[in-house]
């Protein structure tokens, strides 16, 4: 555990006296500090209570964020009730589809000011306030390695609409039609009309996207109050649930709960096993393995495909099945989960509330009638919704979505399609002479961290649009990038190392075979060594590189998938170092 993960001794500076700004003078710098929050009109009384922090990521561009200000009242409501005094500051606000290049391109620079600014400002415990898929990892990346009390709160999901009397949410629903329209079994007018229909309020996507995977797997890590995962981003049970979080705020700051006690290698194994359990998305195990690497743990994939093996999917949401966010929460949400998964977690895993994960279960009550979470001896999928693949093709791993996947795909050989960038993908992948047959295999190479940059959730690669308007639904596709959480198919992804670097994908040709077996756990690319390696020979790689900035920093300290795609200069020190 790094040094400021420590929970502090009892006499350490509290409220105010937190982090006083250096001025030679310490009763200086205190005097000066209260003068100017006097100015904003606060009196001592105020001033002497603890003092929570609220990271506000409200913006114009993040409609996933839309309710953040009535959250911010309600958690303020909680925090005042409580006896704490709130302190809102402004951080950084990543939205999915209103971030170039990519979102995850920004996800460490959030979490790097989401730590500066509790580092640099009093408080006693923090509010993270996320929700969009980037943000809610980003914010326990940055509280995990600035080491004191915080609590996450979730946004929630949107409400679903509904087009021609059929029920759509964004955005599995975004994809399906998206995919119907260049398939031409719709038209513009019909596109466009969905398009004012997908999202039917403020709020995450409404399906088990990057966003409902890490509120579900925050709530399993014992990072929110109970119930904390589910409610939609308007209803009354998400404002309540933002009140029991400002007085949950107090407690945590008074009994300086620090944060390293609650995401512990059991929290990550409880964490680990609800996104095998819910069908969560493929970017979750990317920012699992980052948030671990900031308290010094790691996320060993081969562990994660142990426990897939025994644990299958109960959740029946979209994109691995028909429900939605709000009826996970009508029926029960995470509480119901949790109590049919319970034989295979750490119960004795802290949360927030100073309970055990076994306590809270027992606390949540009984369970009752409901379709939406399978019992555990009658799943929707036999196994984990994620299995993690090896072979020549991959020695550091990839992964699939197996529980979305088309089980005939399962196994399969094929003929290599390949496009080198995205840029190639955009030029080539509709024209009418593209040499592709439905049982080739579209590989995409530079998508990975380095490659892009930023690993892109391009690895959604469309159906081409010659064997799409066939009635072509789902081809085996490779690459060393991402894919959203919302998207579904037979997608082999996070290959490692990336082709930016000199990995194996890189050497990929047209016309290649290549073997993917799921069974075995086996991505293979059949060329023998011996011409893989003239190929090295032929083809040296340069990384990328830039000359100055953020891109900079990005480019020569960002990690591969299997370390979290997190700058290796943020890892923090195991928890038995000194």
């Amino acid at each position: 555990m790094s040094k400021h993960s420590k929970i502090p001794p009892q006499g350490e500076a509290t409220g105010l006296r937190k982090g006083l700004t250096s001025y030679g003078d310490s009763g200086f710098s205190l005097f000066l500090r209260k003068a100017f929050i006097k100015g904003a009109g606060y009196t001592d009384s105020a001033l002497d209570r603890p003092v929570i922090g609220i990271a506000n990521t409200g913006s114009a561009f993040n409609p996933c964020h839309g309710n953040a200000p009535q959250l911010i009242e309600a958690l303020k409501r909680g925090i005042m009730l409580a006896g704490g005094l709130p302190m809102e500051f402004p951080t950084i606000s990543i939205h999915e589809s209103f971030s170039f290049p990519t979102s995850m391109y920004l996800r460490n620079l959030m979490s790097m000011d989401t730590e500066e600014m509790i580092r640099a400002q009093p408080m006693d415990a923090v509010v993270l306030i996320g929700g969009c898929d980037k943000t809610v990892p980003a914010q326990l990346m940055g509280a995990a390695s600035a080491g004191i009390p915080a609590i996450q709160l979730i946004t929630g999901s949107m409400l679903t609409g509904s087009h021609r009397s059929e029920r759509v949410g964004a955005c599995t629903d975004c994809r399906r039609y998206w995919g119907r329209y260049r398939a031409e079994e719709i038209g513009s007018d019909e596109i466009s009309d969905v398009n004012n229909q997908l999202v039917a309020s403020v709020g995450t996507c409404s399906v088990m996207g990057t966003a409902s995977t890490m509120a579900c797997i925050a709530e399993a890590m014992g990072m929110t109050v109970p119930g904390g995962a589910s409610p939609p981003a308007v209803t009354a049970d998400r404002m309540r649930v933002a009140e029991s979080t400002g007085a949950q705020a107090v407690e945590i700051a008074r009994r300086r709960l620090t944060i390293d006690k609650i995401l512990t290698a059991d929290a990550f194994e409880n964490g680990m096993r609800v996104l095998l359990a819910i069908g969560g998305s493929t970017n979750g195990v990317i920012h699992l393995t980052a948030i671990a690497g900031r308290l010094g743990l790691d996320i060993d994939l081969k562990q994660l495909d142990r426990m897939g093996r025994e644990t299958p999917v109960l959740l029946d949401l979209k994109p691995s099945g028909q429900y939605y966010m709000e009826d996970f929460h009508k029926a029960g949400g995470m509480a119901t989960l949790l109590r049919e998964l319970k034989p295979l977690l750490k119960l004795d895993a802290l949360t927030v509330t100073g309970r055990t994960l076994g306590e809270e279960i027992e606390r949540s009550g009984f369970a009752f009638s409901q379709d939406v979470v399978k019992p555990l001896q009658a799943p929707l999928y036999p196994q984990g919704g994620i299995a993690v693949l090896e072979g020549n093709l991959a020695p550091g791993g990839a992964i699939i979505k197996q529980s979305s996947a088309d089980p005939a795909l399962m196994e399969h050989e094929g003929r290599a399609v390949v496009f080198e960038n995205a840029a190639d993908l955009a030029e080539r992948i509709d024209a009418d002479d593209l040499d592709v047959a439905k049982d080739d295999i579209l590989v995409l190479k530079n998508i990975g961290p380095k490659g892009a940059p930023g690993m892109p959730e391009a690895g959604y690669i469309p159906i081409p649009r010659k064997l799409a308007v066939q009635g072509v639904k789902d081809i085996v596709r490779i690459s060393d990038g991402r894919m959203s959480g919302t998207a579904f198919g037979t997608i082999v992804l996070h290959v490692t190392p990336e082709a930016a670097i000199g990995g194996p994908l890189n050497y990929v040709r047209n016309g290649d075979r290549i073997r993917l077996s799921v069974a075995r756990r086996e991505i293979s690319l059949l060329v023998s060594e011996e011409e893989l390696s003239k190929r090295r020979s032929a083809h040296p790689v340069s990384p990328p590189v830039a000359q100055r900035g953020y891109k900079k920093l990005f480019l020569d300290t960002v990690t591969q998938a299997d370390k979290g795609v997190d700058f290796d200069f943020l890892r923090g020190a195991p928890p038995d170092a000194d």
